[in-house]
């Protein structure tokens, strides 16, 4: 009826409104401890994605410092590949042709020397890099476990309500403290 006091609901809805009255602590401490236990697990997401994306950035560094130091080692070769040729003109020379020869060889070897600095600084820059990015995916792997211990507490809080199983509340909780324990892990990068 839609002006009347008449009501009539099914039996799911008389015992949702049983246990809203009813005061059962058992079932709001549950419900609040899935509530702190999915915002822990949202912040650890977070952090996980975030650590993800540190090492995917890094890991690009590296591969650029590889390719930058790649293209000075070339760089080095073709100016030793020039000073060979240079030493064999002036092998098989004598006279003016000879000492422009000598001169290109000691130009090869003085581009040469700065050559290999560069080359060498590319290749520790990106190894630096590489090891930024290894260290950032431990530690994304530390919040990916935390998040994954999160979601199983909330599973295990839910079938807790479900069974009504005081121990199973407990293996809830310890769960959801080691996932806390691993996040710690995580933000001390270990």
């Amino acid at each position: 009826m839609s002006g009347g006091t008449f009501h009539v609901h099914g039996p799911h809805d008389h015992e949702v409104e049983h246990q809203g009255q009813s005061g059962d602590q058992f079932a709001g401490r549950l419900a609040v401890m899935t509530a702190i236990l999915a915002t822990l697990g949202a912040v650890f997401s977070y952090q996980g994605s975030a650590e993800q994306n540190a090492a995917l950035l890094a890991k690009n560094e590296q591969a650029i410092k590889r390719t930058e130091a790649s293209d000075q080692w070339n760089f080095y070769q073709a100016k030793s590949s020039k000073q060979n040729l240079a030493e064999l003109a002036l092998a098989l020379t004598t006279g003016e042709p000879a000492e422009n020869y000598r001169k290109e060889v000691a130009r090869y070897k003085a581009e040469k020397e700065e050559i290999m600095p560069k080359a060498r600084a590319l290749e520790t820059a990106a190894d630096e890099a590489g090891k930024r990015s290894d260290a950032a995916m431990h530690v994304h792997h530390r919040w990916a476990q935390a998040t994954t211990m999160m979601q199983i507490a909330i599973s295990l809080a839910a079938i807790t309500l479900l069974t009504r199983k005081r121990w199973l509340q407990y293996v809830a909780y310890g769960t959801g403290a080691a996932g806390v324990v691993v996040a710690g892990l995580a933000l001390a990068h270990i």
